[in-house]
C-alpha cells in the first residue's frame, strides 16, 4: 500500500489517496489502515480505482480501518467500490471515533462478482463489521455476514433480491439532518435517522445505478451539509 497526494483541485481539502500497488488483494492479505484528523482539519481520504478481492483457496482477505476525527475536524472516507471476485474470502473492519463538534462522510460500495465479464458471486465469504464511536459511547453498529449458501442469499427476494452491488453512506455532524434525509430519499435513497445527528442511506440493485446514487449523494451532501463543491474526489473521475 502506498499514499498519494494528488492536487485536490482549487478550494478543496487535501487528498489522500490509498494506492494498492498489487492491484488487489488475494487470500492471506491483510491490510491495516489508520486516518487521524487533528482538530479543525478537514480531509479526503480515497482511493484511484475499484478495490479487487480475488478468489481465495481457502484463507480470508483481512481489511482493518482505523478512523479517528478530532473536535471540529471534517473527515470524507470516500474509496470507490470494492469488487468481490466468485470465490473471495474477505473479513473487513471498520473503526471510527468521531469527537462531538466533529464531522464524517463515511461511504462504502461492495459489488457482488464481476459483472462486467459476466461473473456472479457463487462461492466464498464475507464478513462486513462498521462501529462508529461519538464522544467515547457507540453511536452505530452495523453487520453483514455472507458464508455457505451465499448466491441464495444474494438472490433471496427478501434478501438481496439479485442485487448486483449495495452501498452504505453515513453523515455524522451536529447540525439538523431531517433536510439532508428527505433530499436523499427524493432522490431514490433509503434513507433514514436513526440516531439524532447520524443520516444512514443505503442503495442496492445495478452495480451502475447503485454507483450513480452514491455519487450523487455525496455530491449533494458535500455541498448542503460541508459547504463545499458538489464534486466527487477527483481521483473517483481521473
Amino acid at each position: 500500500m502506498r499514499i498519494l497526494f494528488p492536487d485536490p483541485g482549487p478550494g478543496e481539502p487535501p487528498l489522500a489517496a490509498l494506492v494498492n500497488t498489487a492491484g488487489g488483494l488475494a487470500g492471506g492479505d491483510s491490510v491495516s489502515v489508520e486516518v487521524t484528523l487533528d482538530p479543525g482539519a478537514h480531509a479526503v481520504v480515497s482511493t484511484p480505482a475499484a478495490e479487487k478481492i480475488y478468489r481465495s483457496l481457502g484463507p480470508e482477505t483481512v481489511i482493518e480501518a482505523r478512523l479517528t476525527v478530532s473536535a471540529g475536524a471534517t473527515l470524507e472516507w470516500l474509496p470507490q467500490e470494492t469488487i468481490l471476485f466468485d470465490g473471495a474470502r474477505l473479513a473487513r473492519r471498520l473503526e471510527v471515533d468521531v469527537a462531538p463538534g466533529a464531522t464524517l462522510l463515511l461511504a462504502e460500495m461492495l459489488v457482488f462478482g464481476r459483472h462486467a465479464r459476466g461473473e456472479a458471486l457463487h462461492t466464498g465469504s464475507l464478513v462486513d463489521s462498521w462501529r462508529v464511536w461519538r464522544g467515547g459511547k457507540m453511536l452505530w453498529a452495523d453487520g453483514l455476514a455472507l458464508g455457505d449458501g451465499m448466491r441464495a442469499q444474494l438472490d433471496d427476494p427478501f434478501g438481496f433480491a439479485g442485487a448486483e452491488a449495495c452501498a452504505t453512506l453515513l453523515v455524522v455532524d451536529d447540525a439538523p439532518l431531517t433536510e439532508a434525509r428527505d433530499a436523499m430519499r427524493a432522490a431514490g435513497a433509503a434513507a433514514t435517522l436513526p440516531r439524532p445527528g447520524l443520516l444512514l442511506l443505503r442503495w442496492l440493485g445495478d452495480a451502475g445505478a447503485v454507483r450513480d446514487g452514491l455519487g450523487h449523494a455525496i455530491r449533494a451532501l458535500r455541498a448542503q451539509l460541508l459547504g463545499a463543491a458538489p464534486v466527487l474526489p477527483r481521483v473517483w473521475t481521473c
